[in-house]
């Protein structure tokens, strides 16, 4: 099984450990794409500040953020599963997983980034700021440039096994699945159901969605749960009572399932 994540906004302050090394990051076939994007952030961010905030969509009183990514590569590093911090991250709480699910945790997650396409919960990285909606200088958008040099690493690490794909939007629209790999894969949207006086009503959670998926991930994980299929994915999910509905899809798309929580 491969779990896909996204990044989170929020990161640790600085690295503990050795500079960056590029060539000792995961998925190694992605070098050089990643050091052509750590180039021109490097460049932006030493450069015009109004410019670099722009792109960066950052405010006046984030510059310090500009200050960080002018340094990356001589920054001191820390496990990415440490430098990212934000809810989805906190509900996880890697730190606290017993140690066979931290195991499946490094051999199972990968998360996007649009700074370094794709990384892995133990590879060694500074903490920057380089959003995936940024337009770089000789990179242009990063979207459509990691959407052109993800493909190939990323269909080789989500192999013949399923895929849980928990990515928000923009960073989902950096690989997507093909043909008998997309029916492999399963996305999950949240959905938080209430008692009203006219009945239950539903509705799509944003900020909550983030520490559902994350429990999610941390359950399937402590459990030791293992699916070989997409359809094993979802029998694991409801095995943790997890409540699941799945919508209709056509063929060759990845499967949706609506995880319905009555609390947040």
């Amino acid at each position: 099984m491969l779990i896909l994540l996204p990044p989170s906004e929020g990161k640790a302050d600085a690295g503990t450990g050795r500079r960056l090394d590029l060539t000792r990051l995961s998925l190694p076939e992605l070098t050089a794409a990643r050091q052509e994007v750590l180039a021109a952030l490097i460049g932006l961010s030493g450069g015009d500040e109004a410019a670099a905030l722009a792109a960066l969509g950052l405010s006046a009183g984030q510059r310090g953020e500009l200050a960080r990514n002018a340094r990356l590569d001589r920054a001191a590093t820390a496990p990415a599963g440490q430098v990212y911090t934000g809810v989805l991250y906190e509900a996880l709480d890697l730190a606290s997983l017993p140690a066979p699910a931290q195991r499946a945790a490094r051999r199972t997650v990968l998360i996007s980034s649009g700074l370094w396409g794709a990384v892995r919960l133990t590879d060694r990285i500074p903490p920057y700021r380089c959003p995936i909606g940024a337009k770089l200088p000789g990179v242009g958008a990063l979207s459509a440039y990691w959407r052109r040099a993800l493909a190939p690493a990323m269909a080789a690490a989500a192999g013949d096994g399923p895929v849980l794909d928990l990515r928000s939007g923009a960073y989902a629209a950096t690989w997507a699945p093909r043909g008998e790999q997309a029916g492999r894969t399963v996305t999950v949207r949240v959905l938080h159901e209430r008692e009203t006086p006219a009945g239950p009503t539903r509705s799509v959670v944003s900020h909550f969605n983030k520490a559902t998926k994350g429990r999610l991930v941390r359950d399937l994980l402590v459990a030791g749960a293992r699916p070989r299929t997409a359809a094993g994915l979802v029998t694991a999910l409801r095995d943790l009572k997890y409540t699941v509905e799945e919508q209709p899809t056509p063929a060759g798309r990845p499967r949706q399932l609506d995880v319905v929580v009555t609390e947040l």
